[in-house]
């Protein structure tokens, strides 16, 4: 069981990172360097499949990976990526994991995004002079038109196509640990 979910987290985040490079783009024109990719969709659905922790250590490995690889971001972004992404695939998958029904799935899907972006907030607040060399106060008046904004969006974006997505995936999952659980009659 764990060396099937080290397989996975392995295969999962390697999918994030190459879906974040290969698509990128900006949200709000005011605000070019704040991009959306879907690279969270995937870490946000073993989030919701294995277990919060896996989600978390899979955030962290995506987002030094990314960082390095690309040159992007540098250790701000890796930050600003942790702390984005990592409260959001926390506070809905341990949502779900309440109660694994529909109903669960659909809450943690709105409410995530919305603590993410309260949580963001403060950390722009903080981060965004340091990784922009802006003043705090640029940052405050980029939060209603552009921040807040971003961030709705990118989590609004990421839960519906994790919501479409999940059920398929989880049952290839569920299909794919039959496969390796089950001896063949070959090995008998």
């Amino acid at each position: 069981m764990k060396c099937r979910n080290l397989v996975y987290t392995g295969a999962f985040s390697a999918l994030s990172i190459v879906l974040s490079y290969l698509i990128h783009f900006p949200l709000i024109p005011s605000a070019p360097f704040l991009l959306y990719d879907p690279g969270d969709v995937p870490i946000l659905i073993m989030g919701l499949k294995f277990s919060p922790g896996i989600g978390v250590i899979m955030t962290a490995i995506v987002s030094v990976l990314f960082a390095v690889l690309t040159g992007q971001g540098g250790p701000w972004g890796v930050l600003m990526h942790f702390i984005a992404t990592g409260v959001y695939v926390l506070v809905a998958s341990l949502i779900y994991r309440r109660h694994r029904n529909l109903s669960s799935a659909v809450k943690g899907l709105i409410i995530a995004p919305l603590v993410m972006t309260g949580v963001m907030v403060i950390a722009n607040l903080f981060v965004t002079p340091l990784y922009l060399g802006v003043t705090r106060e640029m940052v405050v008046g980029m939060l209603l038109p552009a921040i807040i904004p971003f961030n709705l969006l990118k989590g609004a974006i990421n839960g519906i196509i994790t919501f479409l997505l999940y059920k398929k995936v989880s049952n290839f999952l569920e299909v794919g640990n039959q496969c390796v659980s089950k001896p063949n009659a070959v090995g008998q």
